[in-house]
């Protein structure tokens, strides 16, 4: 059975993406909203994703964007995939030649199996505890409940040391997506914290 994969969410700086790399994360996230206080400006993503060594997946996140938001990250930075987190259609995501994930907002009266249909093509649905409209990084968790999806499902929301191996075990997700949970301020990784989470989430074993 697979390990749970680790995606660290809303990097801001190089040292804190390279840190992340070095304990273990299997991908990254870089927040092209406005609205979070995790956004970047594409200097400042560059200068994360140049912080990266070799197989390491780095995600862009975008609310409700503009397409020509989305095409101007796209042209300026090695980006390996897009992350949808508001009520962006199927076929928006799926127009820029770019492997997608699909947030999803348990917050609200969601239908997963009808979200898993529209979103066919998503590499994975990303499970979240922000109602509609937020961007996620909130630090707030939802009921877990082991899911069982046609898509692969990535857990986020409200994710720390002292609650993934938990989280884990109940929801068996593919992978897990941390930002506040490891964080000594918005968008300022710790790397103590870092390296609790990863050693968590290992230890919580294969499912």
């Amino acid at each position: 059975m697979p390990r749970t994969r680790i995606k660290v969410c809303g990097l801001t700086r190089a040292e804190d993406a390279a840190c992340a790399a070095r304990l273990g994360a299997d991908a990254i996230g870089v927040v092209f909203c406005s609205r979070s206080p995790r956004a970047v400006t594409l200097d400042q993503a560059r200068a994360v994703i140049g912080a990266l060594p070799a197989f390491v997946t780095v995600a862009a996140l975008f609310l409700d964007p503009e397409r020509d938001e989305v095409e101007q990250v796209l042209n300026a930075l090695p980006i390996d995939l897009l992350q949808f987190h508001g009520d962006e259609p199927a076929a928006f995501c799926e127009s820029f030649a770019r492997p997608y994930i699909k947030a999803l907002p348990m917050a609200d009266d969601i239908d997963l199996n009808a979200a898993a249909r529209d979103y066919r093509r998503a590499r994975a649905l990303l499970l979240d505890a922000h109602a509609r409209g937020e961007p996620g990084g909130q630090g707030k968790t939802f009921a877990w409940r082991h899911i069982e999806l046609p898509r692969p499902v990535v857990l986020a929301g409200g994710l720390a040391p002292d609650n993934v191996a938990r989280a884990i075990a109940t929801v068996q997700p593919w992978a897990v997506d941390v930002s506040s949970g490891v964080e000594s301020e918005p968008g300022i990784k710790s790397s103590e914290r870092l390296a609790a989470f990863i050693e968590e989430v290992n230890r919580a074993g294969y499912h």
